[in-house]
């Protein structure tokens, strides 16, 4: 769970399955997290060896994410996981139920 068991890890995964992203184009997809934590949570799946980061040679520089063979491995999971959220039912976060 250490690998994936984080608020914006499986986000961020899971919106890598397509394919490859710029890196703020897949920031935009999750418009809560901060640039911080997002650097952070990049780093950690990158040296987990979940997501490959390419650092195209132009300027200004252009870097891009995809999936290795091991964070594509999690693709049931995630799925299965995007699918359970689809089922529940909406929540009413401001009566605190």
């Amino acid at each position: 769970m250490d690998l994936i068991g984080t608020k914006w890890k499986p986000l961020l995964l899971f919106h890598l399955l397509p394919g490859p992203l710029r890196s703020g184009v897949l920031q935009r997809t999750v418009p809560a997290i901060s640039n911080k934590m997002f650097t952070q949570t990049m780093r950690e799946l990158e040296r987990d060896q979940l997501l490959l980061r390419t650092v195209h040679p132009v300027v200004p520089p252009h870097v891009e994410y995809a999936l290795t063979e091991r964070g594509r491995s999690l693709e049931p999971i995630l799925r299965a996981l995007d699918h359970w959220g689809q089922q529940l039912p909406a929540v009413d976060n401001k009566s605190g139920s």
